[in-house]
Order: structure tokens, then C-alpha cells, then sequence
């Protein structure tokens, strides 16, 4: 077989409709949208476009699911979770290919996705038969305290496209593990991951009407009402903090309960007692993960001036020798951004760089011939008034400044909205504790350039988002507690 007649086996097996209680159906109107191939511009398939009344049809699906859904056993629902664990695994090349065709980035990232989206549902599985309570005396001793965990109830989940797979079983798995049925909107450009995702967990055995899929190109017009319906009583939602603020307001009148993962401006700072290689390689992979397509992508590298020579010919060095291509090309390392609009904000926001005085160390001009491509680009000298050091690159760009002290790099690292993670490398434990305690993020590296783990706590502070994902904190999401006095005779 082909690689092209394996592309299009993989992409024929994908439902394209909406999955709604449980059957996969067009949308009401008929209208569909097209997925794209990022590295080529060319179609991939067409899938159903849903209207307002399609997701009001989901909403009404989850609905009249919950009550059966949370009466399930947590050992079921932890069943469900497991078989679907095992159906990725065993599915996980066809996975990864279709998330590279729709996505880009390549082969070997997307089996790392698809792996790490898998672990999601087993963490979960375990989770499940884990919710407790308590029993306690009044302090008075005159009565009893028992408290109890009970699902939120319905759930409205809105997934980006940087980890079309990750996103959605991060959200997915503990919901199912609590016994919260589920909306869930995939990005525009990505849908074909969650539609597969979708048809796993049915032949998982997951009930009908527990998991509603719906893809929308007037994603406002659809979901708002959803949200707004009051029959939902969970949004959660990973994207931009623009998008967020607006979903917030929207949850508000319900007084839904909310997750948000939004934007974020990573520094990665680097001390002069730092082992540089250890540094660098840790660079790499905050920064190239995903194409620097990632919430959690090192934006701004602080590099103590001593070293910053040194590390920056060395991440150049590493940086312009990746292979830039289709993802699905032997070799290739580095795929093509998500879609014209990403590229041109990568090429504006290093233009501005360079008028401001930054210096091209390698890259910085944006590929030729088909498809999203930028190349992999290191910039030095890069001004504290540079667009770079404020906004989100979402690209496979590394700007250095220089810092001379510990206080100079702090400032400069929390001197931003944004609080999901921020990185840094030192071979002094005190200064590691100590820089970290002062860090303004809910995540730190300290040595390493990847945090995401599905066992750990993933969120973070100020504009950053509300709540965590993953860890054994990340059911409490979709859980209320229940308080019962009970009067007893002494």
C-alpha cells in the first residue's frame, strides 16, 4: 500500500458526521466544512457543519443522559475508560497519521500525542472508584458531618487545535470518571481526531447520549446558547484568553462552574551556573514542541550575559538543523503551521523584532512553495519592547535577551499577564527553590523544557486560567460537594 492509499484508508475510517445521542447524523441544514492539509493547502475531507439547532440537540442528548450516566457504577465508568486506553494504543499509528494530515506536525510528535492523550483515559479509569467523602462529629459532638461527592452534571468542552487528541481526553477522562455526560465543540481546523475519539469510545461501550460531538464553523452562534441554556452546569475550555474572558461572561448568567487554560507567555531563563547543554537541549524541546505551537512553548529566553554567546550559537546550531517538511515525510522534524493566519503572525511579530534591533541568528524568513512552513529561528538581542516579548509567537521562533542578575531575570519573567508555566535551569538548589517560589505560574521546569504529565496538576495563574486539569486534583472539576447534618441522640 501507498503512503497516499494509506492516508486516505485512514481518513475514509473517520465518521464526519455529528455524534448526537449516541448515532452519527448530518447537520440539520446539510452544510458541511472542509478539513485541510496545512503542508499542502489541499482538502482532506469534508464534515458536517452544525448549526444552533444541532447543538442544542447535543445539549439535549447530555441532558437526558446524566441522571442514567451518574447512576453507573465508578467501576463501569472506569471500565469504559480503560477499553478506550487500549483501543488508542492499539489504534495509535493510524491515530498519529490522521493528526499529522490534519495538523502537521509530524509522524513522531503525533504518536507521542496519541500515547500521551491515551494515558488520560487510564489515569481516569483508576480515578474513578477513588471519589470519597466523610464521615466526621461536630465539633459540639451534638450531630454528624457526612459529606459526599456527586458528578457536576453536563459539561460543555471547547478543544483547540495544537493537540486535537491531548485537549479533548484531558477533558473527556475525568468527566466520564465523575459520571458528567458531555458536549464537546473540536477545533475548526482539527476535527477529524475527536470525530475518531468519538467512535473509540462508543465501541468502548460508553452509553448513548454520554459523549456529544458537534463541529461548528459559527462557533459563537452555536455555542453560546448552549452555554447560556442553564441545562449545562460545566464549561471548560483551552484556547485564547481573549475567547475565555468572553466565555466567562457567557457562563456567568447560569453561574455555570468553569475551567479555563488560556494564553500563555513562558520564560525560560538560564543562570550562569547552568550546564548549557542540559540547557540547551531543554530549549529544544520547550520551544520546538509542536512546531512552539503550544500553550506551554518557552516565548521569551532570558540568558544570563556571561553564557549568552555560548548558548545561543548552540541552540542555533541545533535549531538550523532541523528537518522542516510534511509531517509524514521520513525524517522530517519540524512540520508546517496551522494555517496562513498563524504563519503571517510569526512573520509580523519578527519583523517587528528586527526593527526594534534584534539580530537574525539563524531562520527568520518564511518558506517558499506550498503550505504553512516557517523555519526553525533564533534571534538575539531582542529589545524589552519587541511585540515578541509580549504576545504569544505560537511558532518555531526563540528570542534571547540577556539578564546580569537574578532579581533582572525575575522582573523580566513576571512581567507579563500570563501565568501557565515558566522554565528555568541552574545547578544551585537554593537558587532553584528560591527563584521557583518567586516565579508568578502554576507550572515550573526547573531542569527540564517538558511539564505536561497526565498524573500532574497542569493550569495556571493570573490571565493564564481558572482550575486544573490531570493529577489526582482534576475529577474534583467535575464534582460538586454535599453536605448532610445529621442530628443524633447522644
Amino acid at each position: 500500500m501507498t503512503t497516499s492509499e494509506l492516508e486516505r484508508k485512514v481518513l475514509d475510517s473517520v465518521p464526519t458526521g455529528l455524534l448526537i445521542g449516541g448515532e452519527w447524523r448530518p447537520a440539520r441544514s446539510g452544510a458541511t466544512t472542509t478539513v485541510e492539509d496545512p503542508a499542502t493547502g489541499e482538502i482532506l475531507a469534508e464534515v458536517a457543519d452544525a448549526g444552533p439547532e444541532d447543538g442544542m440537540a447535543a445539549l439535549t442528548a447530555a441532558h437526558e443522559a446524566q441522571a442514567g450516566f451518574a447512576a453507573m457504577a465508578p467501576r463501569e465508568r472506569g471500565e469504559i475508560l480503560r477499553r478506550a486506553y487500549e483501543a488508542m494504543i492499539a489504534d495509535l499509528d493510524d491515530l498519529a497519521l490522521l493528526m499529522t494530515l490534519e495538523m502537521g506536525k509530524p509522524l513522531a510528535e503525533s504518536k507521542g500525542e496519541v500515547a500521551y492523550a491515551a494515558e488520560f483515559f487510564r489515569w481516569f479509569s483508576e480515578e474513578a472508584v477513588r471519589i470519597d467523602g466523610g464521615y466526621a462529629t461536630a465539633p459540639n459532638g451534638q450531630s454528624r458531618f457526612l459529606v459526599m461527592k456527586q458528578p457536576v452534571g453536563p459539561c460543555v468542552f471547547i478543544t483547540p487545535w495544537n493537540f486535537p487528541l491531548a485537549m479533548g481526553t484531558r477533558k473527556i477522562g475525568p468527566a466520564i470518571a465523575a459520571g458528567c455526560t458531555v458536549v464537546i465543540k473540536p477545533a475548526l481546523q482539527t476535527p477529524l481526531s475527536m470525530l475518531a475519539l468519538g467512535q473509540i469510545l462508543l465501541d468502548a461501550g460508553l452509553p448513548a447520549g454520554v459523549l456529544n460531538v458537534i463541529n461548528a464553523t459559527d462557533a459563537g452562534g452555536v455555542m453560546e446558547p448552549i452555554i447560556r441554556d442553564g441545562r449545562a452546569r460545566k464549561l471548560s475550555f483551552t484556547g485564547s484568553t481573549g475567547v475565555g474572558k468572553k466565555l466567562l461572561e457567557q457562563a456567568a448568567e447560569k453561574v455555570l462552574r468553569t475551567s479555563m487554560e488560556l494564553g500563555g507567555n513562558a520564560s525560560f531563563i538560564v543562570f550562569d551556573d547552568a550546564d548549557v547543554d542540559k540547557a540547551v537541549a531543554g530549549a529544544m524541546v520547550a520551544k520546538m514542541r509542536n512546531m512552539g505551537e503550544a500553550c506551554t512553548a518557552a516565548n521569551r529566553l532570558y540568558v544570563h550575559r556571561s553564557i549568552a554567546d555560548t548558548f545561543a550559537d548552540k541552540l542555533a546550531e541545533k535549531m538550523g538543523a532541523l528537518v522542516v517538511g510534511r509531517g509524514t515525510d521520513d525524517g522530517v522534524q519540524v512540520g508546517p503551521l496551522i494555517d496562513a493566519k498563524g504563519r503571517d503572525k510569526v512573520v509580523d511579530l519578527v519583523g517587528d523584532a528586527l526593527a526594534h534591533g534584534a539580530t537574525v541568528k539563524v531562520g527568520g524568513s518564511p518558506a517558499d512553495g506550498p503550505g504553512y512552513f516557517y523555519p526553525p529561528t533564533v534571534l538575539t538581542d531582542v529589545p524589552v519592547e519587541s511585540r515578541l516579548n509580549h504576545e504569544e509567537i505560537f511558532g518555531p521562533v526563540a528570542p534571547i535577551s540577556v539578564f546580569d542578575t537574578e532579581e533582572e531575570a525575575l522582573a523580566a519573567a513576571n512581567a507579563t499577564e500570563f501565568g501557565l508555566v515558566n522554565y528555568l535551569f541552574t545547578e544551585n538548589l537554593d537558587r532553584a527553590l528560591r527563584v521557583s517560589e518567586k516565579l508568578e505560574s502554576g507550572m515550573i521546569g526547573l531542569n527540564t523544557g517538558l511539564v505536561s504529565n497526565p498524573a500532574a496538576p497542569f493550569g495556571g495563574t493570573k490571565q493564564s486560567g481558572l482550575g486544573r486539569e490531570g493529577g489526582t486534583v482534576g475529577i474534583e472539576e467535575f464534582l460538586e460537594t454535599k453536605y448532610i447534618a445529621i442530628g443524633i441522640q447522644i
